[in-house]
């Protein structure tokens, strides 16, 4: 029997803010296969680790050219259309937090993103000023599922593990939390999130 979830933990990547290869990449890369690869290996994984965990966006730009060459040209479009590559489709997702906000629920979130990424994502997305708090691991430079990164998040708001639920796209993250004493579930999209929340009892 699980513990009545008392706090919801939203990881800010795709679970709020979830790129769509084809928003706007479908114009600077026609091709399907490599704009999956693209999105798989640059946006997801080494972008991430470059940029988020505290270098700027430059020298993450530079040392992802410096690594990937052949494919610079999208990894410099990638920043410069970085607000269009956020589609409407964060909506839905960001309409569950909000539910659960509005019927009283303790939520936050956890972010890779150093601090300069993030004051610069809350400018452009104001519901990441919902939520009471949110822990920043950029600028620790932890890499999830890395233990310390959970426990940080605890300590910063003083939370239960077995009564807090975690929500990430990542699985590997989601065995993370689950591995820390978290209650976590693994998102996908929207709607399997919307049916998994209330099936745990939570108003939404």
């Amino acid at each position: 029997m699980t513990t009545p979830i008392r706090h919801v933990v939203f990881d800010i990547g795709r679970v709020l803010i979830h790129y769509d290869p084809n928003i706007p990449f479908s114009r600077i890369i026609p091709d399907e296969t490599e704009r999956a690869w693209f999105f798989n290996t640059i946006c997801t994984h080494d972008w991430n680790l470059e940029q988020d965990r505290g270098r700027s966006w430059a020298d993450a730009e530079a040392h992802l050219i410096a690594d990937w060459p052949d494919h610079a040209e999208n990894i410099r479009a990638f920043r410069k259309h970085w607000n269009e590559m956020v589609p409407h489709a964060y909506e839905g997702t960001v309409a569950i937090m909000r539910e659960l906000i509005d019927a009283g629920c303790d939520v936050t979130m956890l972010t890779n993103f150093a601090e300069d990424t993030f004051r610069e994502a809350q400018q452009k997305f104001p519901f990441l000023a919902w939520p009471r708090g949110v822990t920043v691991s950029g600028e620790k430079r932890q890499i999830k599922p890395d233990r310390e990164i959970y426990e940080t998040h605890v300590a910063a708001f003083g939370l239960d593990p077995a009564a807090s639920l975690f929500i990430d796209d990542s699985l590997a993250n989601v065995e993370g939390a689950r591995a820390a004493g978290w209650q976590a579930v693994h998102f996908t999209d929207p709607e399997t999130l919307r049916r998994d929340l209330a099936a745990l009892g939570l108003p939404v």
